[in-house]
């Protein structure tokens, strides 16, 4: 019985032992196939994946130099006019002059104001005269009136008579006072000290003060330049920085390599609408004289951050339609797109004033078809271009 069994299982195994070898031998020709196409797919999601490098934001400077033009005037600018009219005498100041405060600039002749100064003071005279006789004969009308030896009448118009005399007296007074006045004019003098920058007139000249209608006409210009007033217009970003008491230094491309320091006094407080800047005076010393108004000068402000922003390069930024981003790296390979607003632009790097944290890694070009959740390579070296 048991050799009737073992020649029915020998046939079987023989099956068995070959099938089993044919599955081993398909198995082991499978599985490097599988091995290869996973791993082919592994390669082909990572260079589907696309490359960026990364930068750190950094912080920007606690202060920053800001220049901008200004112009140089004289801290006090007058033009000097006559107040009377007739021909220029003489003159003894020219251009170029520094003068002191009621120094004798030119003489003007004016024979009729004179001679009405004369005819005042004798009608003055002939006033203080009439009050004087009106005075004694109220004074004996009154002692009269005592003894009933003149009329009350009469005594009180010679009372009355003296304070007409009195009101002309004084109005003659006021009358040779105005012409003392106009002679006085005659003499034009400095009226602070400076410097003659304009002198538009000559010996023998007519000069007309334009009270008689016509156009008065400068004879004198006068500037204050021991101290300059320098007008410069700030950018309203900076008009916050912009404070009475910080310093600035002037720069001139005439004087290379020479600064000269002065302080903001005062702004204008308010913006002008069509420029959108801030009108700012700086006072500057000039003991020298070396400055002169009219220039045109580089004003360099140190101004004060108000807040420590981060600072970018402009080739990480995306334009999108739904406003501005940056890529940044999340769990070390997952792109996300992050609106940012940004303040001053430097030039190869622009000021982010919100939306990104120094702790951010920023993609430092990304490309322009990157969105949100994608898988990024990171690399580190120079950047790769954007495909």
């Amino acid at each position: 019985m048991s050799g009737v069994l073992k020649r029915r299982l020998g046939p079987a195994l023989v099956v068995i032992v070959l099938i089993a070898a044919i599955a081993g031998v398909a198995v082991l020709g499978i599985l490097p196939k599988l091995r290869a196409k996973e791993a082919l797919r592994k390669e082909t999601d990572e260079l589907a994946a696309p490359t960026v490098t990364v930068v750190k934001p950094e912080r920007s400077a606690p202060s920053e130099e800001v220049i901008l033009p200004g112009n140089i005037e004289a801290y006090v600018d007058a033009p000097i006019y006559a107040r009377t009219n007739g021909y220029l005498k003489s003159w003894y100041i020219d251009i170029g002059s520094h003068v002191k405060r009621g120094q004798l600039l030119a003489e003007i002749e004016s024979p009729e104001i004179d001679r009405q100064l004369q005819q005042a003071r004798a009608e003055l005279g002939t006033s203080q005269a009439n009050l004087r006789l009106a005075q004694i004969t109220a004074t004996r009308y009154t002692n009269l009136l005592k003894s009933d030896s003149v009329s009350k009448q009469d005594t009180d118009n010679a009372v009355q008579n003296v304070a007409a005399q009195l009101s002309s007296v004084k109005s003659a007074q006021a009358n040779v006072a105005r012409l003392q006045q106009m002679v006085s004019f005659e003499k034009i003098y400095a009226p602070f000290d400076g410097v003659i920058t304009a002198r538009n007139t000559d010996i023998g000249q007519l000069i007309d003060s334009g009270s008689s209608g016509g156009p008065a006409r400068e004879l004198f210009h006068i500037q204050a330049m021991d101290k300059l007033r320098v007008y410069v217009s700030v950018p309203e970003i900076y008009t916050y920085a912009a404070v009475p008491g910080m310093k600035a230094d002037l720069t001139f491309t005439e004087l290379p390599g020479q600064r000269f320091t002065g302080t903001l006094v005062r702004t204008a407080a308010a913006l002008d609408p069509a420029t959108r800047t801030l009108l700012v005076e700086v006072d500057v010393p000039n003991p020298t004289y070396l400055l002169r108004p009219g220039a045109y000068a580089q004003v360099h402000f140190k101004l004060k951050a108000r807040a420590a922003n981060l600072l970018l390069p402009v080739t990480a930024l995306i334009f999108r339609a739904e406003g501005l981003r940056v890529g940044i790296v999340k769990d070390g390979d997952r792109a996300a797109l992050v609106p940012i607003s940004v303040g001053r632009d430097y030039g190869e790097k622009i000021e982010v004033v919100s939306g990104l944290s120094p702790d951010d890694t920023v993609i430092a070009t990304p490309p322009d078809s990157l969105v949100d959740g994608e898988v990024v390579r990171v690399v580190s070296g120079a950047s790769p271009t954007a495909r």
